[in-house]
């Protein structure tokens, strides 16, 4: 694992290097997998990372897992209350759509969840403009598999170095950087709405769909699930579509 995390460390020098960036920086969560990356990019670039720690609803100061992360890996951070941009932008819309008689109550907390991905995302790239730092993102190998991220939201990053790592994986390589257990063993959670759970939400553990991705069997009722979200979820994993080059006259 060791060596496995120097390599991801020269990765993303490199790829720093390659773009003309100064630096990397990652929207902190406080959990597990923004608590690897945290670790990693200080490793990479130790005076010039950067930890974002974005909530909404809350203020900076309660997000004690997140601040005990930036504490652990001495690494700089710096912290954006978005609740006021976002209350502003959602109400805005659902106003219009209220007006218009099109407003769906039924996908309005989805809807509001991906807002706020898509805000941290633009809040990120702003603040990276800043540095001419690059934003490096937090989905692993199950995620990525699950589509279970959202669409130019915390998935709109330049950077993935998790994106091979089970969580497994990545559970060994932070008890390896010497990340907190508190946040290790802390329940998964994107925190789209209160008490919501990683796990709950795709219908399955991560140790299931872990085992998949080893290539061993599971369940078949939660393969077939797998299975159909992947597929459902092809377009997260690619460039925007486009027809074929019009061969007309």
């Amino acid at each position: 694992m060791e060596e496995r995390i120097q390599y991801l460390t020269e990765w993303l020098q490199v790829k720093a290097k390659e773009a003309g960036a100064d630096g990397l920086l990652v929207g902190i969560s406080g959990g597990i997998d923004s608590a690897v990356v945290s670790y990693l990019i200080k490793r990479a670039f130790p005076n010039q990372s950067l930890g974002v720690i974005l909530p909404i609803d809350q203020g900076v100061e309660d997000q004690t897992d997140a601040l005990t992360l930036v504490e652990g890996a001495d690494l700089d951070y710096v912290g954006i209350e978005l609740t006021d941009a976002y209350e502003t932008t959602y109400s805005t819309i659902k106003n219009r759509l209220n007006v218009k008689g099109d407003w769906n109550d039924e996908k309005s907390q989805l809807g509001g969840a991906n807002l706020q991905a898509r805000l941290r995302m633009s809040t990120l790239y702003a603040v990276g403009n800043n540095y001419n730092y690059l934003v490096v993102g937090t989905d692993n190998a199950a995620e990525d598999y699950t589509g279970y991220f959202t669409k130019y939201g915390d998935g709109g990053v330049d950077l993935v170095p998790l994106i091979n790592l089970r969580k497994e994986e990545v559970r060994e390589m932070a008890k390896v950087l010497g990340v907190p257990d508190s946040i290790i063993h802390k329940k998964p959670s994107a925190e789209l709405w209160e008490g919501q759970t990683d796990e709950e939400e795709l219908g399955m553990s991560y140790d299931t769909i872990d085992a998949y991705l080893r290539g061993e069997t599971i369940d078949p009722e939660d393969e077939r699930n797998l299975k159909e979200r992947h597929e459902k979820t092809a377009h997260k994993r690619q460039i925007p579509a486009g027809p074929d080059k019009f061969k007309g006259a």
